[in-house]
């Protein structure tokens, strides 16, 4: 990133669990528009760390800020979508995009407007009426990011958000979510253990060292918001790829070895 004040950054995260340290001194930067990526392995405090940015889970020390703003709870100004997509079964998939709009109390015409765009956007019109026991998974998903992104938040959290896919449906979404990301601008926070993932999707990728999770590196990805599939057959997303598992590795064992 260049010096522009970040859109979403955390400075000296810490987090403890009972006297069981969590989060160690974390560092991250996410610029205006950007899509970053956190790979580390389970346990390693991602889905902490994104519970935290959230403002769902208090901090022990540091701080997070949004546009140089400490993050003091919960916020329109963050959506957040889980690796299920916790849509309410009674609700099909227009009522479900429209909640967080109905909880803002905007007049009706506006929430119609508006999720039917998202459902545009996310290619769902065919499906507005559907309940979700009606829908795959990968719609499941879509419906949840719709809704999500649906209250137009300046920050969209991912956690795992397809790791409850088979291997084509969360191949196809990885795509998906690039095609929204560049569509709509959206500044986008996505945790994952899946290296390849991280690397084809993300404009950087932070990787965390096992509990206590650190940043132990700080990677640009090169191939540009108009990426496809293809990159992951270049040489240099090998190579990326590979050096990141070395690293969860390195740290993998030292994990196991302290234990």
């Amino acid at each position: 990133m260049n010096g522009a004040v970040p859109k979403l950054e955390a400075v000296g995260l810490v987090k403890d669990f009972g006297g069981v340290r969590a989060l160690d001194g974390v560092d991250i930067r996410v610029g205006n528009g950007e899509l970053i990526a956190v790979v580390g392995a389970s346990g390693c405090g991602k889905s902490t760390l994104l519970a935290i940015a959230a403002g769902l889970v208090p901090l022990t020390a540091g701080a997070v800020l949004l546009d140089g703003h400490p993050v003091a709870g919960p916020g329109p100004d963050r959506g957040l979508v889980f690796q299920s997509s916790t849509l309410y079964p009674w609700r099909t998939v227009r009522e479900n995009v429209a909640f967080g709009l109905e909880l803002r109390h905007l007049r009706k015409a506006e929430i119609r407007e508006r999720v039917d765009g998202y459902l545009e956007v996310m290619r769902l019109q065919r499906f507005a009426d559907h309940l979700p026991n009606q829908l795959s998974g990968g719609m499941k998903q879509r419906t949840a990011i719709a809704r999500a992104l649906a209250t137009e938040p300046e920050v969209l959290l991912m956690d795992e958000p397809f790791g409850s896919l088979d291997a084509q449906t969360r191949s196809v979404m990885q795509e998906f979510l690039l095609d929204v990301w560049r569509e709509t601008g959206t500044t986008i926070l996505i945790v994952t253990h899946d290296v390849e993932e991280s690397v084809f999707l993300s404009e950087r990728v932070y990787v965390l060292s096992s509990r206590p999770g650190r940043v132990v590196e700080e990677i640009d990805v090169p191939f540009g918001r108009d990426r496809t599939r293809e990159v992951l057959r270049h040489p240099t997303c090998h190579d990326l790829v590979a050096h990141v598992r070395d690293r969860l590795h390195v740290w993998a064992e030292a994990a196991l070895a302290e234990a």
